[in-house]
């Protein structure tokens, strides 16, 4: 007999054993459930953090095995990939290297076809310098940063794995792969998996270079700038060398294009041979709110310390205002808020923690809901000049980017006390903060579009009546946040995942408008080149 259980411990009790045991045996009897103690074995499914009420507890779920063989928990996961140096398999062009392409790389090695990567960014040892240089005097690499290089958005920014998306697939052989390439085990049991951005960029190369024995192709800062067509079929991309300039044409059975939700360019280039592709899609517009650390633990936990005991201490906030959403977006807790522009004279903060979690400060993003019709209609006049309303989205998101660029000082974000927001004021003074390369005083109030700066402004009063004080003096917003997700959706079908309007073309990922964060990126890309071998078969 097999059943699944849940108990409830104190978080001092978590790796006590026979504390575990015996309230799985006590929830046995209550669902009188007949067993002897030596025929039960049980397997950790799930471990999450209750701190409602003033209390402390960890949700534990298990698996219990009565009288039947547990699974070796030590088996490792057992990859089917297979080689294809063969000359005659089958190839597909995968641009980009984030989760969508390398997670669609792996499925198309199952299935015996050559995966053709390209990446217009750095791998992570160069891209690494090259984000140590934003930070250190602002200059920008803008094929090589925190959005593009390889590993993609998420590799140097977080590396957050938790996903609502159970319907997309089996988000299981994931975070297997994960584990594969040198990821901890406890994101396989942790209800908030983290890997963390000092251990992604390794397991991204680990990942890279199996792909490369197995016989797929990498090639690195080669950059698409557009499409081989026939009719309205795709047949393969034009490539230029970053560094060197130099052109290339890749041809392929099909292409996958998962390029992440800050490749502009690739909106513009499918816009020129088919602007029915594209759909104007709601995103979300807002800042990062940063807080000591210790402030947030102490909130979220009662002000217990129980040393060794509790993770540092997530939030997760929405609330209605005005019809629209405000929302936190990609909390870090102990983390770090950082400079993720991809464009010179433009500032985008975002969010990362090391997989310790342990800096002085917790930050995220504060974003509202901005929908199609929200658009200023400079720039949906722009965007049917440009012969596709769809780019609306985009043109505003730029502007802000710029603007936020041009309120700051050089490359200094501008920024503001919490408290002032709320009044309406310019600071005096800033607290201290962990973004580089610094921030300068703002009344964002002035300058952010109304429709962001009111309901940012009802959302925090409406949060802080449930997290009482974290409306405070210590707390600054930094801006702007702009790139949650993409403005424009890559139109496709239900089934197929090909591009309607340009067939072979499958997008995938962040940039498709359909995935939000890694792992739904990955089942999306997973997805997608499962389309693609059943349609090459």
């Amino acid at each position: 007999m097999i059943k699944d259980i849940s108990i409830i411990v104190r978080p001092e009790e978590d790796k006590n054993n026979s504390v575990i045991q015996t309230k799985i045996f006590e929830e046995l009897k209550k669902s009188h459930t007949s067993f002897t103690k030596d025929e039960v074995t049980f397997e950790r499914l799930k471990k999450s953090i209750d701190a409602r009420h003033g209390q402390v507890k960890f949700n534990l779920r298990y698996r219990v095995y009565i009288g039947e063989k547990a699974p070796d928990l030590n088996k490792k996961f057992e990859p089917c990939w297979k080689n294809v140096k063969e000359a005659n398999a089958k190839n597909v062009i995968i641009v980009g290297s984030g989760p969508a392409g390398l997670f669609g790389a792996f499925e198309l090695l199952e299935r015996g076809i050559r995966p053709i990567i390209i990446e217009r960014g750095c791998d992570t040892e160069k891209r690494r310098l090259d984000i140590n240089s934003i930070q250190k005097d602002g200059s920008i690499n803008e094929d090589s940063n925190y959005c593009f290089g390889e590993g993609g958005a998420g590799t140097f920014s977080d590396g957050k794995i938790y996903s609502r998306s159970n319907k997309r697939g089996n988000i299981d052989k994931v975070l297997q792969i994960f584990v594969y390439f040198g990821a901890s085990d406890k994101i396989l049991t942790d209800a908030h998996p983290h890997i963390g951005t000092d251990r992604l960029p390794k397991i991204i190369e680990a990942m890279r270079n199996k792909i490369v024995e197995l016989g797929g192709e990498f090639r690195m800062n080669t950059k698409c700038t557009g499409f081989i067509t026939e009719g309205q079929s795709v047949k393969g991309v034009h490539c230029e060398d970053t560094i060197s300039k130099d052109k290339l044409d890749l041809l392929g059975d099909a292409v996958l294009l998962a390029t992440g939700h800050s490749s502009s360019e690739i909106y513009e280039l499918i816009s020129k041979i088919s602007p029915v592709a594209l759909q104007a899609k709601t995103f979300a517009v807002g800042v990062r709110v940063e807080h000591p650390r210790e402030l947030i633990d102490a909130i979220q936990y009662h002000g217990q310390n129980i040393a060794g005991t509790l993770p540092t201490a997530e939030y997760r906030l929405t609330t209605q205002v005005d019809g629209r959403g405000v929302y936190s977006f990609c909390m870090c807790p102990g983390g770090y808020i950082v400079p993720s522009s991809t464009e010179k004279e433009a500032i985008v903060v975002n969010g990362m923690s090391t997989s310790l979690r342990n800096s002085k400060w917790s930050n995220s993003a504060i974003v509202v809901e901005t929908r199609p019709e929200d658009i200023p209609e400079e720039f949906v006049e722009q965007a049917k000049q440009n012969n596709c309303g769809a780019l609306a989205g985009l043109y505003f998101r730029t502007w802000l980017e710029k603007e936020t660029y041009k309120q700051g000082k050089n490359n200094l974000a501008p920024a503001q006390r919490l408290t002032d927001f709320i009044e309406e004021k310019e600071s005096s003074d800033l607290p201290e903060t962990s973004y580089l390369p610094g921030v300068v005083s703002s009344n964002l109030s002035v300058w952010l579009p109304t429709q962001i700066s009111f309901r940012l402004r009802e959302a925090f009063l409406a949060y802080n009546k449930n997290m009482k004080g974290f409306v405070c003096k210590d707390a600054i917003l930094v801006a702007s946040e702009t790139r949650t997700s993409t403005p424009v959706r890559i139109t496709r079908d239900e089934d197929s995942y090909e591009c309607k309007g340009l067939s072979n073309l499958y997008p995938a990922g962040e940039g498709s408008g359909y995935a939000g964060g890694i792992t739904s990126s990955a089942l999306d890309g997973q997805n997608a080149c499962i389309a693609i071998a059943k349609k090459l078969s």
